[in-house]
């Protein structure tokens, strides 16, 4: 069945069942592969999108439920404010390890600021609490959306 999606701002047409993930929409059919696999039962994160700005799973998430809305990859996330924010930070604060989870994280802490600019410490644990990284960088990854929310750039701060 032929689904017409927008991604990143382009619009696509993509012929698939119509419940295949768009995790897998976004890999195999249009050869974006910064969106990873990790569990495929949402609970890992590493395969987190935004979606109309939400942070969403998209290993659950079948291309039939998309519909008119915009999807936002790690590709682009950087073109938005709070993205490129997210990702300077996550640089200066060098959080990256192994780096397979990180796509999600970013796109989890994007959404995050991007609807609360300034997130309490329990706003974090929400936002974040579903994104797991086997590396434990879980401290810098909480000091870089602390400086992406601040706009410090001191180590710690």
């Amino acid at each position: 069945m032929a689904f017409n999606i927008n991604v990143n701002g382009q619009d696509h047409t993509v012929d698939v069942d119509d419940d295949t993930p768009l995790l897998w929409v976004l890999r195999d059919v249009l050869g974006m592969t910064g969106t990873k696999f990790g569990c495929g039962m949402a609970l890992c994160g590493a395969c987190t999108v935004q979606i109309d700005g939400t942070a969403t799973r998209s290993c659950i998430t079948t291309i039939d439920s998309i519909g008119p809305s915009k999807i936002v990859t790690i590709e682009a996330i950087g073109e938005t404010p709070a993205g490129k924010k997210i990702q300077q930070a996550w640089l200066d604060r060098e959080v990256v390890q192994c780096g397979y989870c990180q796509s999600g994280q970013i796109m989890s802490a994007t959404a995050l600021l991007a609807g609360n600019p300034k997130p309490s410490d329990a706003d974090l644990d929400d936002a974040m609490s579903g994104n797991i990284c086997r590396c434990g960088t879980y401290v810098r990854i909480r000091e870089a959306i602390k400086q992406a929310a601040t706009g410090s750039t001191t180590q710690g701060g």
